[in-house]
């Protein structure tokens, strides 16, 4: 049971999430976005002396987390140019350097149009490959095309639970 947890102890765990409205520091660049993300997780005194940018373990980290989310072309751009499915990518690079092996993403293709859409369904099937998620959205097409079990819900009760063809073949 991990509802008592701080945000930081679930980090710990190994349980990233990301929220329906885009949380990412618009005017950095997306590798310090990322690096922030990966400095989180090692909790070390910092040197007076040392520069964030200097820390070779947390950029390495965040470029490999940023070149897996699909962003490698977009590092050194500043966040709040990018487009809103690549700010949810970024959001997802965060995630991922945060080591997270569970994923709780909620409605990452909100706001979407088809072609971002796609790239993020793309992005979530290479995902699950190694890690879990639970993915909260309301386009079914992505749910279906990215879902090993789905769950539907109406106001907080579950009304059918199953294997997507179970699903899509339910009354």
């Amino acid at each position: 049971d991990i509802t008592a947890l701080t945000a930081a102890h679930r980090s710990q765990l190994g349980i990233g999430r990301s929220y329906q409205r885009t949380n990412i520091f618009p005017q950095f660049t997306v590798l310090e976005n990322v690096r922030l993300a990966a400095q989180s997780r090692r909790q070390q005194p910092w040197s007076l002396f040392t520069k964030a940018m200097e820390q070779k373990w947390a950029l390495d980290k965040a470029r490999a987390c940023i070149e897996e989310a699909g962003l490698g072309k977009r590092v050194d751009w500043v966040s709040g140019v990018l487009s809103h499915g690549e700010q949810r990518q970024l959001e997802i690079a965060m995630v991922l350097a945060t080591d997270a092996r569970v994923l709780l993403l909620d409605e990452p293709l909100a706001g979407m149009g088809s072609e971002e859409s796609g790239q993020m369904v793309e992005l979530l099937r290479k995902l699950k490959q190694n890690r879990a998620i639970l993915l909260v959205e309301h386009d079914m097409d992505a749910v279906f095309a990215v879902a090993d079990t789905i769950t539907v819900m109406v106001e907080g009760s579950v009304l059918e639970s199953g294997p997507p063809e179970q699903i899509r073949n339910s009354e």
